[in-house]
């Protein structure tokens, strides 16, 4: 696949109503193309930019600013490990030495059966429990050479398939506003009043 599913369409328009602009909603529709290819594909990014009135080259600017968003494919589970400055005193170039001989791959590269692909990541804020990486985003803090062992061993054994799910799954409960509980798309210049969390209070 690589444009949006029609029955992501629908969900994409839904998303698209909850901003006062179609193309606010670029960050959770790309999420939702990536959750839907495992990375964001070229065709997917014409189509969300057709979605939200802009072009290409602006989806794929949005796109890069933000570390989450892959723009190849990658295993179905990315470790990224920490290897800045606390992670970096804790043993993390030891760590992901280990973790490239376990995998039989270096950082950057994707296992033969496209299971795991590793990669260097930057300060994931959890510096007190170095060394940390994050599968698929989720965090394993205080990782050892056995920790890692034991953690390819379970995904290889499919124990940590309900805990993790394949990359580009931010949630596995997709989230719903009812409408009688949102915000409303309202454009900036069509607000007449202030908001209602104020409730007639003067801002600080």
């Amino acid at each position: 696949m690589s444009r949006l599913t029609d029955a992501n369409v629908v969900i994409a328009k839904e998303i698209i109503s909850r901003y006062p602009r179609p193309k606010s909603a670029l960050i959770p529709l790309l999420h939702l193309s990536q959750e839907q290819n495992g990375y964001i594909t070229r065709e997917a990014m014409v189509h969300l930019g057709e979605l939200v009135g802009v072009t290409s080259a602006e989806v794929y600017g949005t796109a890069t600013f933000y570390e989450m968003f892959r723009f190849e494919p990658v295993g179905k589970y990315l470790i990224n490990m920490c290897g800045t400055m606390s992670c970096a005193l804790m043993g993390a170039a030891e760590l992901m030495h280990h973790a490239e001989h376990k995998l039989g791959v270096k950082a950057g590269g994707t296992t033969a059966d496209g299971m795991f692909t590793l990669a260097h990541a930057e300060c994931q804020a959890a510096c007190t429990e170095a060394p940390t990486l994050q599968v698929n985003y989720r965090y394993r803090f205080r990782v050892t050479p056995t920790d890692f062992d034991n953690l390819i061993d379970d995904f290889r054994a499919g124990k940590l398939a309900d805990e993790i799910p394949a990359h580009g799954v931010l949630a596995k409960v997709r989230q719903r506003i009812p409408a009688d509980k949102g915000v409303g798309a309202v454009a900036p210049e069509d607000v007449t009043e202030g908001p209602a969390w104020l409730d007639g209070k003067p801002a600080l």
